[in-house]
């Protein structure tokens, strides 16, 4: 058998094994975060100052015991973590096409899904440790979270993770020719799509177009299910809704991310 045929013959095997091919990517991308801890350490005390900053000013205006006011606020900054680490997935791919490794990633043996799935799995794992250190951080001021409730949070989380991932990268690929119409998109959604989800700020008093938007904003339905799931209400319509508005966002990014690397 000659080098060619065996390299036509590997393609089609390598795109029957998704899940290892995700694998290969996920640690492909991990690699340069582990290798530089200063990007790793800012991400992880990057929630932590909004903690602080945030957090005096809501005890404040809660008029509430520290712990109760942290039991609303960090799940809050648990979604906010995820909402700018996968919202920026698309910008380490845009640096990949313009030193043009991620054409060379193209040509290897790999199913396209997992090129997509793995750098959004990447933007997970961060989160996590966040999440870990969010929760560790605040337990001496009173935060209290039930463990299976923390467990399926974080399942949340990855799931909303991986679908807000998809949209980055499909939105790089997107906007290649043109980087910055990456940022102005994202920036452009982001915020909005923070504080129109009561993550950082209840809308209880709001005015009532905010109040409306936020019923159709799917972070907002997140931001509630993930408090009720700290707080162990486990299997009420809340979390029912959280959890719809996750897999449905998943599975819309997924669709998107896939069609347009399979396009590019």
């Amino acid at each position: 058998m000659t080098t060619a045929s065996a390299a036509v013959r590997a393609v089609p095997a390598a795109a029957e094994r998704p899940l290892l091919d995700t694998w290969n990517v996920f640690v492909r991308e991990m690699r340069p975060t582990l290798r530089d801890p200063f990007s790793l350490i800012f991400n992880l005390l990057q929630p932590l100052v909004f903690l602080g900053l945030f957090g005096p000013l809501l005890i404040g205006s809660f008029k509430a015991p520290v712990g109760e006011t942290l039991t609303w606020f960090v799940p809050g900054i648990l979604v906010m973590t995820v909402l700018f680490g996968s919202g920026s997935t698309g910008a380490n791919l845009l640096m990949e096409m313009q030193t043009g490794s991620h054409e060379r990633t193209l040509v290897a043996p790999i199913a396209r899904s997992a090129l997509l799935v793995g750098r959004a799995l990447k933007e997970i794992a961060p989160t996590i440790a966040q999440a870990v250190l969010i929760v560790a951080v605040t337990l001496p001021f009173g935060f209290r979270a039930s463990p299976f409730g923390l467990l399926a949070g974080l399942v949340l989380l990855a799931l909303f993770g991986v679908g807000l991932g998809s949209l980055s990268y499909a939105l790089a690929l997107a906007s290649r020719a043109k980087d910055w119409m990456f940022w102005a998109v994202q920036q452009s959604l982001i915020f909005p799509l923070m504080i129109l989800s009561g993550m950082l700020l209840p809308l209880d008093d709001a005015p009532a177009w905010m109040r409306a938007v936020a019923s159709v904003n799917p972070i907002s339905h997140i931001v509630s299910a993930e408090r009720a799931l700290l707080t162990a209400d486990l299997l009420s319509a809340t979390v029912l809704k959280g959890f719809t508005a996750a897999f449905l966002l998943a599975a819309i990014g997924l669709a998107v991310g896939i069609g347009a690397i399979r396009r590019h």
